[in-house]
């Protein structure tokens, strides 16, 4: 009669099972286009939470942001700080630029558009208030 061992698995088994299970959990998980999801969130939710902010109702802006426009930010071109020419406008497109544009992108429609319109949005801040605090 043979006697049959029980070998318990060793050390280097068990973390050679984690790791495979582990690989597989991430390979499972780490799909295409959740992940590009996930990025278009985080992406969007920013701006969702900014351009939200700066309306009051259906198409009617807060008073504060046209004020932001009016007094606040300036275009900063080389010859000094300029004005901008029509700042209700200005406010206006920014805030639906704010607003449309992460909705483009979290749904996947127009992504390079809504991308392309977010970065424009950031170099329009970045024009108005780039020296905003630096000089008095």
């Amino acid at each position: 009669m043979q006697t049959r061992q029980e070998s318990r698995p060793s050390f280097a088994g068990n973390v050679a099972h984690a790791i495979g299970c582990a690989r597989r959990f991430i390979e499972r998980l780490a799909q295409p286009s959740f992940v590009q999801l996930v990025l278009r969130l985080a992406l969007a939710v920013p701006f969702w939470k900014s351009g939200i902010l700066k309306w009051h109702g259906f198409l009617q802006l807060n008073d504060t942001a046209i004020a932001l426009f009016t007094d606040e930010f300036k275009l900063h071109l080389p010859g000094g700080p300029y004005p901008f020419p029509a700042p209700a406008v200005f406010a206006f497109l920014s805030a639906c630029g704010e607003v449309g544009f992460p909705v483009l992108l979290v749904l996947g429609f127009g992504t390079r558009f809504a991308a392309a319109g977010l970065l424009l949005v950031v170099v329009g801040g970045g024009l108005a208030a780039v020296w905003f605090n630096r000089f008095p």
